[in-house]
């Protein structure tokens, strides 16, 4: 019956990729009509150990299943041998979301990026900070199940979405880019829309011509560049300690 059901929702689900990620979907509100676990007295224990406030639901949710029944609904296996599947959540309420004024935390723009994993840990970022939401431009699909698994489950803690630059929320648009001013001497508002380009060709024409700032991050001479999520991480961090630093 299980596998039934799997098989059913699979198409149209969101996978969520081991332990972490169930924890977090849960957590965070997400409706899972299935969940499996190879063994689901430890897959408990573990709850019980890292995250209790969500033993009873995974109780209620978790069915055992062998290895190879485990294996056969999985691309790649993880870890803990823990998979569910997710509903989705509704793209007109997280359009609602980050379209919602006055904002309290910045939205995130990925601009055409290409590497799965890098997206998945920029979303884990962004629901850490409380950012509003993350947009991506491009052909990523920001609900690939890599993503998913990058960013543990915590797309169901913020509004993820993919949408025409165009398209993107109100709000000052703050760009990285290595010519911009440097970000100690900027404040970024709660209600920025941070930009961040893709890893090899940075920012679009397009999005470039729609910034209100470029803002550059302190790198030593001669380094190439930081990885997204580094970038990433070091902005909303200077978002959230508020203000531009004095420097000497």
């Amino acid at each position: 019956m299980t596998v039934t059901i799997w098989n059913r929702l699979a198409e149209t689900s969101v996978l969520l990729d081991g332990f972490h990620a169930l924890k977090h979907a849960v957590r965070f509100g997400a409706e899972v009509p299935v969940a499996v676990a190879v063994d689901r007295d430890s897959t408990l224990a573990l709850a019980e150990e890292l995250a209790p406030d969500v033993r009873a639901t995974l109780e209620a949710l978790l069915t055992e299943v062998s290895q190879p029944t485990y294996a056969s609904l999985v691309p790649r296996p993880h870890p803990t041998a823990v998979a569910a599947l997710a509903v989705r959540p509704a793209r007109e309420a997280n359009l609602k979301a980050l379209a919602h004024t006055p904002r309290t935390a910045p939205v995130v723009v990925l601009d055409n990026p290409r590497n799965l994993g890098n997206a998945g840990a920029v979303i884990r970022l962004a629901a850490g900070f409380g950012a509003t939401g993350v947009v991506t431009t491009g052909t990523l699909d920001p609900w690939h199940p890599t993503v998913v698994r990058g960013g543990a489950g915590l797309h169901f803690a913020t509004a993820v979405e993919r949408l025409e630059v165009a398209e993107l929320p109100a709000g000052p648009l703050f760009a990285l880019d290595p010519e911009g001013g440097d970000i100690r001497r900027i404040g970024l508002p709660d209600d920025a829309v941070l930009a961040f380009g893709s890893e090899r060709s940075g920012l679009s024409a397009e999005l470039r011509a729609r910034a209100d700032h470029l803002v550059s991050l302190p790198m030593r001479p001669q380094v190439s560049s930081y990885n997204l999520a580094t970038s990433v991480a070091m902005t909303l961090y200077h978002w959230s300690m508020g203000g531009p630093q004095a420097l000497s």
